[in-house]
């Protein structure tokens, strides 16, 4: 399955943590992500990752295009509910297009682990029928 990862600067840390602790099922599927999480998770993992650009710079756009194509199956962005962006239109955009597509996602560490662990026992497997 192809999995993006996105983190608000005041959640990277958590982000590289929780990619840390799920690496055993992270590597089994397609990972991509915005430029700087995705180098911050590929240096502490060592999992192959396609990076973006960094969020503020079109980074949140690209994976966008990738989920209104539904080539995305699990978005995990861990945002900070606490810091408002200039781009956050750009987020609410990847979120609706997520609602739009039927695209499991998690905004926090607790649904991020639920889905990890659901994706772990085949709970998401349902994504793969829709590709066939």
């Amino acid at each position: 399955m192809n999995i993006a990862l996105i983190a608000h600067d005041n959640k990277k840390r958590l982000m590289e943590n929780l990619c840390v602790a799920y690496k055993h099922i992270l590597s089994k599927h397609k990972l991509y992500a915005t430029g700087t999480t995705g180098q911050l998770i590929e240096d502490a993992t060592g999992l192959p990752i396609t990076k973006y650009l960094a969020g503020h710079l079109g980074g949140e756009q690209q994976l966008s295009a990738q989920v209104a194509l539904n080539d995305i199956d699990l978005v995990i962005f861990i945002r900070d509910p606490l810091y408002s962006k200039h781009y956050e239109q750009d987020i609410y955009s990847l979120l609706r297009l997520c609602d739009v597509h039927n695209i499991p996602v998690a905004s926090n560490l607790a649904t991020a682990e639920a889905l990890l662990l659901a994706l772990e026992r085949g709970d998401l497997d349902w994504r793969l029928n829709l590709k066939r």
